[in-house]
């Protein structure tokens, strides 16, 4: 329990889920009693099963042995995120200059079977184009040097979308907003009229919207064996919500689907405005 851990990651949410399963279907031990018999605080399990928190082999080893789990299980078990640390992505592995978060995210990512990002001032960064991208970098103070790195990373990440379901609904005024210049600009919506053709969503929200959907962007992971994650992005850093956080952010996607300009008329205003620079 003690020294430095990493940053919670996708694979922890099936670990802890794992580990949950055990104690709900093979024990009769409350969350509270489960703890106390392991010598944790409940907070530390809580964050353990929900994968809150970075789990490593060994604690599987131990929270396992007090459960009085049959041998072949248990090391079948501990065998299973053993495995998953040692085969993490490019992400276990940070790049300089590029946020410890980026990686964190990088890894939900890759491991999301569906992912819908709602955008109220920038293109998402899975759809950026590169001068596009280093505009808004450079304009927030980033070194040239770690724009590259960024961007390299931000590349990385955009490798996932021919591999998962992928909807990005954008305000409008995201659209003309010329980060990196007018040509970035351009080359960037030229990019977003091509997505559908690599089966990729995107759909244009128009100026007058519910409160609750101007309030920032975010990104909702949905997974196909644990509870979907939605993630926000802040300045340096970013907040990740679980469980019933997350269900009020599910809902406003529904209203985004209905709000939004279909695929075709999204990509037909995209081209009158590239028409017009």
């Amino acid at each position: 329990m003690s020294g430095q851990r990493k940053n919670p990651q996708a694979r922890d949410r099936t670990i802890g889920a794992q580990l949950k399963a055990v104690r709900l279907q093979q024990t009769s031990l409350s969350l509270e009693q489960a703890a106390k018999r392991i010598g944790w605080s409940a907070a530390t399990l809580s964050r353990t099963e929900n994968g809150k928190r970075h789990i490593t082999s060994e604690d599987v080893a131990t929270v396992l042995a007090y459960y009085d789990v049959p041998a072949v299980q248990r090391e079948e078990l501990i065998g299973s995120a053993r495995e998953s640390g040692t085969q993490a992505g490019w992400w276990s592995r940070p790049l300089p200059g590029v946020l410890p978060d980026v990686g964190t995210l990088a890894s939900y990512e890759a491991s999301a079977s569906r992912i819908t990002d709602w955008s109220l001032a920038v293109v998402p960064g899975l759809l950026q184009t590169k001068s596009y991208a280093a505009g808004i970098m450079t304009g927030d103070g980033i070194t040239a040097q770690d724009v590259e790195m960024r961007w390299i990373a931000r590349q990385r990440r955009q490798r996932v979308l021919p591999n998962v379901e992928y909807m990005a609904f954008i305000h409008e005024s995201a659209l003309r907003r010329p980060f990196g210049g007018a040509e970035a600009l351009k080359e960037q919506l030229q990019h977003l009229v091509a997505a559908p053709d690599r089966g990729l969503g995107v759909r244009i929200v128009r100026e007058h919207l519910p409160h609750n959907l101007l309030l920032h962007s975010w990104m909702l992971l949905h997974f196909p064996e644990v509870a979907d994650v939605l993630h926000v992005e802040l300045w340096g850093s970013s907040l990740y919500l679980h469980d019933s956080e997350v269900d009020g952010y599910a809902k406003m996607r529904e209203m985004l689907d209905r709000q939004a300009l279909s695929s075709v008329e999204s990509r037909s205003m995209i081209g009158r405005l590239l028409e017009r620079l």
